[in-house]
């Protein structure tokens, strides 16, 4: 830049020491100048015959470059030599920024041969055990989800908390070998009480499996994934969904829709699971929610015992399933949450 420009030219931090200059000589001298003149809140300034042009890649500018001279042609190259400078090192903190890795590996988009040379030139932890948390939002919000979560987890250097779109934050957590799944829970609850009750902000948290090692962490982020979905066509009161905990709903959301209706059709050979009216569904959820218990059943729901029997007739009459029976009851089960699904998400072949 020197020669092309017959200048001298440099940088300054923002103590006002030189830290590059085409004078060698001149590196490690202190401009106080600099400071005093406001060149680090972005107003271009020229101070002892050299003009200031601030730069860096947060909010704050951390660096500013100088030109040798005070005339219009001084400013003109310091603001060019300051976008050069300050693309040179977005550039280098993306190479060498561990948040930008972790993101790109999560989101597949870093070739599987590359992730262990890039961990390395990182000093990257690749032995500890980290976890997905997928924190959605559903509504807009006037705080920011991503700095409070941020805050909560101010160690760079364990945890990662990396936007993925408008709704969606992913919180990579390193934890202990062998975590329990309780454990997990109770951080995520944690995280969605304290967005609630301080920021007046719900939010739904998907959870993955725990890993070891940096290349499965892209396997936990779509687990936390899945497990946001199924919570929204089974269970959308869940705020806190663990994949571990999906059960057969995380194998029922796999299913092609065509399986589904042919499975809906095996079950339902005498009749169809529309003819059970709102009352008659309620009285079955309520004797799954009791484990098949007649007694409980009708304990709570207030009615006589042999009004229950009697539904349960009704029930059986219409499907041909006797839910007193575990294998009836299963199937049953089964084929209230396809049919569930079936009625909430679009076709799949």
């Amino acid at each position: 830049m020197r020669d092309t420009l017959d200048r001298n030219i440099g940088v300054v931090d923002e103590s006002g020491s030189v830290i590059a200059c085409s004078e060698l000589g001149r590196i490690g001298e202190i401009r106080k100048g600099v400071i005093a003149a406001g060149v680090f809140s972005g107003i271009e300034s020229c101070v002892d015959n050299c003009t200031y042009k601030a730069f860096g890649t947060s909010a704050h500018p951390e660096y500013a470059a100088f030109v040798e001279g005070a005339d219009e042609m001084s400013k003109r190259y310091a603001a060019i030599i300051a976008v050069a400078l300050g693309q040179i090192k977005q550039n280098n903190d993306e190479k060498f920024d561990r948040s930008n890795f972790v993101k790109n590996v999560i989101l597949d988009n870093i070739l599987p041969g590359d992730i262990y040379i890039k961990s390395r030139e990182l000093h990257f932890n690749n032995d500890a055990s980290r976890v997905v948390f997928i924190i959605h939002t559903a509504a807009e919000t006037e705080v920011s989800v991503y700095d409070v979560i941020q805050n909560f987890f101010p160690d760079k250097t364990k945890d990662y908390v990396i936007n993925i779109n408008e709704t969606d934050i992913a919180l990579i957590k390193e934890v202990r070998p062998n975590v329990e799944f309780k454990d997990l829970e109770k951080l995520a609850r944690s995280i969605s009480d304290t967005l609630a009750t301080e920021f007046y902000c719900n939010v739904t948290i998907g959870i993955g499996t725990c890993v070891t090692g940096i290349k499965d962490l892209a396997r936990s982020f779509k687990e936390a994934q899945v497990a946001l979905e199924v919570s929204k066509v089974f269970d959308k009161e869940q705020s806190i969904v663990s994949y571990e905990n999906l059960g057969i709903a995380r194998l029922i959301y796999q299913l092609p829709t065509t399986l589904c209706n042919m499975f809906l059709k095996e079950v339902f050979k005498t009749g169809s699971i529309e003819a059970l009216d709102s009352e008659t569904l309620f009285t079955i959820q309520k004797f799954f929610e009791n484990n098949l218990n007649v007694s409980e059943t009708s304990r709570k729901l207030f009615v006589h015992r042999n009004t229950l029997v009697y539904r349960l007739e009704k029930i059986k009459k219409i499907t041909g399933l006797d839910l007193r029976e575990f294998d009836d009851a299963i199937v049953f089960k089964v084929a209230l949450m396809v049919n569930k699904y079936l009625q909430s998400t679009p076709v799949k072949y």
